[in-house]
């Protein structure tokens, strides 16, 4: 089995979610269910052995629109959001993973020793990122709150705009370039990740902010969860030449397994073939090279190909790259080994 450290998913909002219906999310996860994608027994039967798990703050008003005729949509961007309700959840979703680390169901990491740890000793290796920055004060004093806590990965942005910068919309055909990019807050947010040693999630921010970061950043360019937009142009996937610029760091890109990221249409159908994703790792390993590509789920917060189904249908993925002729090197590299080496450079290690 190879074993898979992914750099996206949303459990922890599905967690919260059971929590705020009267449930308990940490028996949710140790014991595991049939909704989501994500809990132990399914991580441990697809080998997937550890990824970044999101602190997300969601918004109500989002209601995704439906394609028209010619299959294109365009969803506007969520409304802002205000500090304090969003800094509350950020602690709700904070408290369940030091929960679940508490009860043995996993281990919050803070370096890559700590990954490979945890993946020797069959814990689920957990490192906390926040996805958006809405909980975080202009100051960042919050932020050094969440770095005690664990947190080592941020997106400045989620797909709306807040006091860093502002995000991509939904939306199909469209290029990324649908926006300003960050803000001066922004830009403070960035030189305070380099100095402490958080990374920097390039995955729903606008064209003009990745730019932005890119010239501010000291770390390799890093899009967690994103595709290549040549195949698929909605605006959250990557354009050639940015592809370009976070091969020329040495960064990395996370393949997304959302249907709507990977299919020529942008659908949203679970009836999508595995051939799709094989297809965007073909494209993005023959412009960047095999050492700037991984993986980078999205489980938990969006549909995926029913072929995957979830994380225990994590090694479908792995015999499908094999088969379109990936060997074991490469493998180990998408599956676990170039995270750890962009993890282990910003994290300077």
């Amino acid at each position: 089995m190879e074993l898979v450290f992914d750099g996206h998913n949303d459990v922890l909002l599905r967690l919260w979610r059971t929590m705020k219906a009267g449930g308990d999310p940490i028996a949710e996860y140790i014991g595991g269910v049939t909704n989501g994608h994500i809990d132990s027994p399914r991580a441990r039967a697809g080998g997937l052995a550890g990824g970044f798990c999101a602190i997300y703050i969601p918004s109500g008003d989002l209601i995704l629109k439906e394609p028209d005729a010619s299959g294109h949509y365009d969803t506007p961007l969520a409304a802002p959001l205000v500090l304090e309700p969003s800094l509350e959840i950020a602690l709700e979703k904070t408290a369940i993973a030091l929960r679940l680390e508490r009860a043995g169901a996993w281990r919050i990491c803070r370096s890559t020793a700590d990954i490979r740890q945890a993946m020797a000793d069959g814990v689920f290796a957990s490192v906390l990122h926040m996805e958006g920055c809405e909980p975080i004060d202009a100051d960042l004093d919050n932020l050094e709150v969440f770095y005690a806590a664990g947190l080592r990965s941020l997106g400045p942005v989620w797909s709306r705009n807040n006091i860093f910068g502002h995000g991509v919309p939904f939306s199909y055909p469209r290029s990324p370039d649908a926006g300003p990019g960050l803000t001066e807050a922004g830009f403070e947010l960035v030189r305070a990740c380099n100095r402490m040693g958080i990374l920097v999630d390039l995955a729903h921010i606008t064209e003009q902010g990745f730019w932005d970061v890119a010239k501010t950043t000291d770390q390799p360019l890093v899009a967690s969860h994103s595709n290549a937009h040549a195949l698929t142009p909605v605006a959250r996937n990557l354009t050639d030449r940015q592809l370009d610029a976070i091969r020329e760091t040495k960064g990395i890109v996370g393949l997304n397994y959302a249907v709507t990221m990977l299919r020529p249409d942008a659908r949203d159908s679970a009836d999508t073939p595995i051939s799709d994703i094989v297809r965007h790792v073909d494209y993005l390993v023959e412009r960047m090279g095999i050492e700037h590509v991984t993986l980078g789920s999205d489980f938990d917060g969006a549909t995926i190909p029913a072929a995957i189904g979830d994380a225990g249908g994590t090694q479908n993925l792995v015999a499908a790259l094999r088969g379109a002729g990936y060997g074991d090197d490469d493998l180990k590299k998408i599956c676990r080994e170039n995270w750890l080496r962009i993890l282990a450079s910003a994290w300077r290690e």
